[in-house]
């Protein structure tokens, strides 16, 4: 059986290596097109530096890092050289107990330490309605785990888009595309450094 000839239609698929987005609504755009998303703009920067890589956004709105740690072992199949942790901002505001949210990303961190990616672990931030204590609690589990497990670390997503209207859409916690470019320059410069 003969094969046709390339068209000028033909889509070429990037060969250079995967990062996975292991995230939630923020990675996965939520209320934007997919390519407006910041692990989508991240990807296409790579490309335009001359670094051919793959991104796979597995952004789910909503979820835990329960839900992460849950889909961890699917999503390796993928073998990723990289992967990006994005996950605890919809565990603190739902006020579930910062013992839960640490234990759920260590075991994530443990489970990628075993199959030696390399990983960028992004921070989030409380808004200051949950009270100090479990603010600084919760902002206090992403460096520690950063260290211990020898990552690479983004301390804010948000840094920048957090508390700007005009980067947000209507319900002030979702970027806009904007506010997702600004997200892709925070991410960025992590993930060459990884």
């Amino acid at each position: 059986m003969e094969q046709a000839p390339p068209s000028e239609e033909t889509i070429e698929v990037p060969s250079g290596p995967t990062i996975l987005f292991l995230g939630d609504s923020l990675s996965a755009g939520l209320g934007l097109a997919e390519e407006l998303a910041f692990p989508a703009l991240v990807e296409a920067r790579l490309h335009d530096s001359g670094i051919p890589v793959r991104v796979v956004n597995a952004g789910v709105s909503g979820d835990t890092t329960a839900g992460g740690l849950r889909r961890l072992d699917w999503l390796l199949k993928q073998e990723p050289y990289g992967v990006v942790v994005e996950l605890g901002a919809n565990d603190g505001l739902r006020g579930l107990p910062l013992s839960e949210i640490e234990g759920n990303l260590r075991r994530i961190l443990e489970r990628l330490s075993q199959v030696e990616v390399k990983v960028v672990l992004v921070g989030m931030k409380m808004p200051p309605n949950y009270g100090e204590e479990y603010s600084r609690g919760f902002e206090a589990i992403f460096p520690r785990l950063a260290s211990e497990f020898e990552v690479t670390f983004v301390p804010f997503l948000l840094e920048g888009v957090a508390g700007h209207p005009d980067l947000n859409q209507a319900d002030g916690i979702h970027p806009t595309a904007e506010g997702h470019k600004r997200l892709a320059d925070n991410v960025e410069a992590a993930i060459r450094e990884a």
